[in-house]
């Protein structure tokens, strides 16, 4: 199966649509030190990306004429015009890349499109525009006319949509916010995933069912110990608890049951078998202590036993004070870029190019590898299902 990667960054969306079987056919970024990654990754001949197709280059200016036949286009478009730190200004911001991603949709017409972003897209001020974005995705083939306002545009996709007709090329869009640490990912990053079918295929899909829970990982932490005897020590001495976390925990110790999903992977977990970082060279790329981490107000970082905050995409300060890691006895530290990259999912074997600060920025705009490869690999088994339908009837 043939994929477009659109706004690729370092690469972690890209990683898991690879892992989920789908062969890039072009691979898509502007930022020189995001495709310095990818290039670095490629002249260590790791194997994972070493047959990408990279182009630096603005999305705007790429030729996809030469594309044909696309199974699956994926990107997380520019997020800063919905970012909770940034000015949200959504359709009236030139960093909107929403419209470049419809018009390659449209210019490809895939059999599927993946498209995260984050979760202040949903909030109320967007909704509307939210709600423009998905019909646009839906019937990328209704374009705006000249002199033609959004709102203008917005109503007639909206009686296309409720006509019932079905001209075209047309999709089947669903989206819905998604905690990653419910999906077994070391870290509380939550991002609006926008899934569409064309719908000729006639695919019915839904977002795969959580994995993992919080009440499993306190279950397994206060009420059976399993967690604290798995990793050898005793995680209830002199551990200091937030008040909201005690009364989770109080509600745990009253549950008869062991939670059926597993639990939350945390911090601890994730960082199994990477030894402290220290100033100099360490055996891990990327794996270099950096100084200079305290906590202040709203900037508290992330505590050892839980998933991590989301990774920031920043280094010192504001945002970049949040990418800590808090120890039991509250002392804290940077997250090394190699700790990072632990928390995204990424292989160690896959490293990263730039300054601590360029690369933070990376890590905290990537998309975690492993939920990457969950979501598409459930669009590409329907894609799959697809295909075999198409087979049959042409047997017959």
């Amino acid at each position: 199966m043939k994929s477009v990667e659109l706004f690729a960054g370092a690469g972690g969306l890209a990683l898991g649509v690879a892992f989920a079987g789908f062969t890039h056919e072009a691979v898509i970024e502007w930022d020189k030190w995001a495709c310095d990654t990818i290039r670095e990754n490629q002249l260590r001949q790791n194997p994972l990306v070493a047959d990408w197709p990279l182009y630096e280059q603005d999305v705007r200016s790429f030729d996809f004429s030469s594309l044909h036949d696309i199974d699956l286009v994926a990107g997380g478009p520019p997020c800063q015009p919905f970012s909770l730190g940034g000015k949200h200004k959504a359709h009236s911001d030139k960093r909107d890349m929403f419209p470049t991603t419809i018009d390659v949709v449209r210019c490809l017409k895939p059999k599927a499109f993946l498209v995260e972003n984050v979760k202040g897209l949903t909030r109320a001020s967007f909704a509307n525009y939210l709600q423009y974005t998905i019909l646009q995705l839906s019937y990328p083939e209704l374009t705006r006319y000249p002199n033609e306002s959004w709102s203008e545009h917005f109503s007639r996709l909206e009686e296309e949509k409720t006509s019932g007709r079905v001209d075209g090329v047309t999709y089947d869009v669903v989206f819905r916010v998604v905690n990653a640490a419910d999906y077994g990912i070391p870290q509380r990053r939550e991002r609006v995933f926008i899934v569409g079918f064309r719908h000729d295929l006639g695919v019915r899909w839904s977002f795969p069912e959580p994995s993992h829970s919080l009440e499993s990982l306190l279950y397994s932490q206060w009420v059976n110990g399993e967690y604290w005897e798995r990793h050898k020590i005793n995680g209830s001495k002199n551990y200091i608890l937030s008040e909201k976390l005690k009364k989770n925990i109080e509600k745990m110790k009253c549950v008869t049951e062991k939670p059926s999903k597993k639990p939350w992977i945390t911090v601890r977990d994730a960082l199994q078998g990477i030894p402290e970082p220290h100033k100099g060279d360490s055996f891990y790329s990327n794996h270099i202590f950096q100084p200079g981490a305290k906590i202040y107000a709203g900037h508290t970082g992330s505590p050892l036993d839980l998933p991590a905050k989301t990774l920031k995409a920043g280094g010192h300060g504001v945002p970049g004070g949040e990418n800590m890691l808090v120890m039991p006895d509250g002392s804290v530290r940077y997250f090394t870029v190699r700790e990072s990259a632990r928390l995204q999912t990424f292989p160690d074997t896959y490293v990263f190019h730039g300054s601590w600060t360029e690369t933070m920025r990376q890590l905290g705009n990537a998309v975690p590898v492993a939920l990457a490869r969950l979501m598409a690999g459930s669009v590409a088994e329907k894609l799959l299902e697809a295909e075999s339908r198409r087979l049959e009837r042409i047997v017959q």
